[in-house]
């Protein structure tokens, strides 16, 4: 096999011979040295990594990802490549949410500059805080409960993960009752947002609605795929879901709200507003409370039953608050409708006012 040095590499791949000497330093490439010159010599297999590189580059993968591919594909493990890939458009939509934020906080500095013909210092400070506070918010979001572990036996197990309800009758008749309440029309197109399994778009999926699933977890996709082949999944989670704006006709969710905090809720329900159509629905099935009473009463009956491990479980977890969410949806001009399956479960379903 013919091989070429480094100018001859360069001018093929159309980058520069520099460019080509740091991938070599970094440990990404190991050119072979011609004896006596020490001249690099490339083979096609060097073409060939250093072309993965400049794609990886090119989407923003960073030298120390990129290095991690290839020492997996030289192990023969080229079926993760696909997951990497996915995790880098993941973090380039989380990137993107952050700099329409940015930019969004620019355009009221720019508005109030204009309106009060002044440098109103104190309004700049609050806005760039509120922008700030919002952009951590979104960063603080983490997988404590390290789902990629249990995703093998999450459809077996999940009424241990749960507590408080018939995990059997209750879960099963509250996903029904998202299909039913949602009544996909034809030709319509759904994200179930942290589809784990895809328990609740199966359901969809049986039915032949067009529906896709985002979860953080590449494991759960996994087990979601194989019983779901034809179903479209992708890396994301709710603070940063990785699609353009107005691409779908509803979102649901199951047993995955109360995974963001309090506070991540209502960026949540404007990520599922923003890829939603402007007729878009959302059909929020999960845990909640009606109010703080109402948390502190049901943590008292624990207690008197003793079940500490489902107190010390439900610390791990930020249940919403009913009438937060119905008034979320409320300042943001949606109709409401919802319905309690049991002490903790609900279904809440939206329909924006237009």
């Amino acid at each position: 096999m013919e091989e070429m040095r480094i100018k001859d590499i360069a001018e093929k791949l159309n980058i520069s011979a520099r460019a080509v000497r740091f991938y070599e330093q970094k440990g990404l490439i190991s050119p072979r040295k011609q004896e006596g010159n020490q001249y690099r010599l490339f083979t096609q297999e060097d073409a060939w990594r250093l072309q993965t590189i400049i794609a990886l580059r090119e989407v923003g993968m960073s030298v120390k990802e990129i290095k991690k591919v290839l020492d997996e594909m030289n192990e023969g493990e080229r079926e993760n490549i696909p997951y990497y890939l996915e995790l880098q458009r993941a973090a380039m939509f989380a990137q993107w949410i952050e700099l329409k934020q940015m930019i969004t906080t620019i355009d009221q500095m720019i508005t109030m500059c204009k309106e009060k013909n002044i440098l109103d210092s104190e309004e700049m400070y609050r806005l760039s805080e509120g922008s700030k506070r919002l952009r951590e918010c979104r960063k603080s979001w983490y997988d404590r409960w390290n789902f990629d572990c249990w995703a093998m036996s999450y459809d077996r197990e999940l009424h241990h993960h749960h507590f408080g309800f018939d995990i059997h009758n209750h879960y099963k008749q509250a996903l029904d009752m998202t299909v039913k309440w949602v009544n996909p029309r034809i030709g319509e197109k759904g994200l179930d947002i942290g589809t784990g399994t895809g328990n609740l778009a199966g359901r969809f999926s049986d039915k032949g609605v067009s529906i896709a699933g985002v979860d953080q977890s590449k494991e759960m996709l996994a087990q979601c795929r194989n019983k779901y082949p034809g179903m479209e999944t992708k890396l994301g989670n709710f603070l940063a879901l990785p699609y353009v704006d107005s691409q779908f006709d509803f979102a649901v969710t199951s047993l995955a709200f109360h995974h963001i905090t309090n506070e991540q809720q209502p960026l949540a329900l404007e990520e599922m507003k923003r890829v939603l159509k402007p007729s878009g629905r959302i059909c929020i099935t999960d845990l909640m409370f009606e109010s703080t009473e109402d948390r502190e009463g049901y943590i008292k009956q624990l207690k008197q039953q003793g079940q500490e491990e489902a107190i010390r479980l439900m610390k791990d977890k930020h249940y919403a608050f009913l009438p937060d969410v119905l008034y979320w949806f409320e300042e943001n001009d949606y109709i409401t409708k919802h319905k309690k399956i049991n002490n903790l479960l609900y279904i809440v379903y939206a329909v924006p006012i237009r």
